[in-house]
This record gives C-alpha cells, sequence and structure tokens, in this order.
C-alpha cells in the first residue's frame, strides 16, 4: 500500500489519518512518498516513523534526489536509521515546474550507491514494464536498471500498468538480461478518471481497449467508477497471482475505503 505526501503542509493530518486506517488493514508494508518535488520530505520520517514504531507496519521510505542535495540526503539516511526505517525506495522524483533542481546526483544509481554506503538498508528502485519516456527505447531501460541493480538496489517496484500482458513479457526481457531481483506489481485502482489521464500522457503507460470502454461508461459517475476501477484493480491482481507475481505494490492514494474493499475481494485468496 502507498501513503503519498500532500503538496501542502495543512493536509498532513489527513495523510496521517489516512495512513493509521490503512496499517488497520495488516499490508505486508506500506510505502511514504517523499512529497511534491520534496516540499513536505520531511514528513516522509515523520510518517513513516509513525507506521513502524507506532503501528507495527514495515515501512518503505521514498527518496528522490531531484530536489535534493547530497546533505539533505545524507541528512535524510541519518534520521531514518535512528527511526529504525530500514527499506528505502530510490527515485528520481518528479521534476518541480517552477522550483530549481539539485545537481548533486545525476541518475538513481547514484543515488543507490550513496543509500547502501550510508548504512545497512534494503533498497528498492522503480522500474518501467512499458519504458520510461525518458529513454531512447525499451532496451536503454532495461540496461538502466541493470545499472541500478549493480549499483546495490535490492528489489524494484514497477509503474503502475493496466495490462498484466505487458509486465510478463518485461519480466521475460530482464530475466533474459540476467536481472533477478524481485519485482513488485504496481497496481492502481482508477477512481477519479482525469487524474488517470494525466498520470497517463505523462508517463505513457497504455490503456487497453477493456479498461478505455469502463471509463467511456462509467467516467461520469464517480461511485460507479470507483466500483468499476476496483474491480479491474481486483482482476489484476488475482491474475497475477494466478501467474505466481505474488509481490504487488497497491497505488491506494490515501484512500482507507479502495484498500480496505480490494483485500475484502480477495480474502481467500491472500
Amino acid at each position: 500500500m502507498r501513503c503519498s505526501l500532500p503538496k501542502t503542509e495543512d493536509k498532513y493530518e489527513s495523510v496521517e489519518a489516512a495512513a493509521t486506517e490503512i496499517a488497520k488493514l495488516s499490508p505486508a508494508f506500506m510505502s511514504v512518498t517523499y512529497g511534491a518535488g520534496g516540499g513536505t520530505s520531511r514528513y516522509t520520517v515523520d510518517i513513516a516513523s509513525t507506521l513502524h514504531n507506532r503501528l507495527h507496519v514495515t515501512a518503505l521510505a521514498h527518496l528522490t534526489y531531484v530536489s535534493s542535495s547530497r546533505d539533505q540526503v545524507r541528512s535524510v539516511l541519518k534520521q531514518l536509521e535512528e527511526h529504525g526505517i530500514e527499506n528505502v525506495l530510490a527515485l528520481r522524483g518528479d521534476i518541480p515546474k517552477d522550483g530549481p533542481t539539485a545537481t548533486d546526483y545525476r541518475y538513481a544509481s547514484e543515488l543507490i550507491r550513496e543509500i547502501k554506503q550510508s548504512g545497512d538498508f534494503c533498497i528498492g528502485a522503480a522500474c518501467y514494464p512499458e519504458g520510461r519516456v525518458e529513454s531512447a527505447n525499451k532496451t536503454a531501460d532495461i540496461e538502466h536498471l541493470k545499472e541500478k541493480v549493480e549499483a546495490g538496489c535490492d528489489f524494484v517496484t514497477t509503474q503502475m500498468f493496466f495490462d498484466n500482458n505487458i509486465l510478463y513479457n518485461y519480466l521475460y526481457r530482464i530475466r533474459e538480461k540476467g536481472i533477478t531481483v524481485p519485482v513488485i506489481a504496481g497496481i492502481m485502482p482508477v477512481t477519479n478518471v482525469k487524474q488517470i489521464y494525466r498520470i497517463c500522457q505523462m508517463s505513457g503507460t497504455y490503456l487497453p481497449a477493456r479498461f478505455k470502454a469502463i471509463v467511456d461508461r462509467f467516467g461520469d459517475n464517480p461511485a460507479a467508477m470507483k466500483q468499476a476501477g476496483i474491480a479491474y484493480a481486483t482482476e489484476q491482481i488475482i491474475d497475477l497471482i494466478a501467474n505466481g507475481v505474488n509481490g504487488i505494490h497497491i497505488y491506494s492514494m490515501n484512500k482507507p475505503d479502495v484498500a480496505a474493499r480490494i483485500k475484502d475481494s480477495l480474502s481467500e485468496i491472500l
């Protein structure tokens, strides 16, 4: 499950409340984002600590380099270590529209090396079954992933996808290249049509005809779209588990009710 930090400080309490409710579902782990452009990144440690030390749920703290200097990264790592947080997801992060970007790290692999040298962390990274939009091609993207693994990455989490065959083909290709670290599948239950179109435009995520039909039919009815989106995500997860993909990360977007309904639908399967 994912806990996403707010863009502004005034929404922190609502995020903490959502994280607490999701934690009650006893997920294997919960990831905590680094805030938009690093703006609310100082709360990452606070939420991760609450999850780990008070709610007793394994926390995976995001750490991005696009808005972080080397000193900032080392400071956050020290704080995470002090709070007993052992798991870090190393990412570039979203490039801020207006604010400056940091220049201490050029690639996620460099951040991974920094984390590896800073303590006994389990390090995750992102991977892109459909290829990252900035990459020259899918082959180059897989080479970048291999660099992350060689730098010390212990596992990878995929960008969201809506066609499981894309993931299965991707797994075959990366295994063929000798990348053997665990791959966690990222699944997003779509409950907001405008949001998903915006995300897909940014990431280049493919929308299957079946999914588009659901959006066309129910997109103007929020309650129906929410129900259909949860059902679609649940079917994806069932298919993944049936095909041996047991690591699944649900992008719950701070919506405990969505997470709860998916878990209920998988009660016997899990």
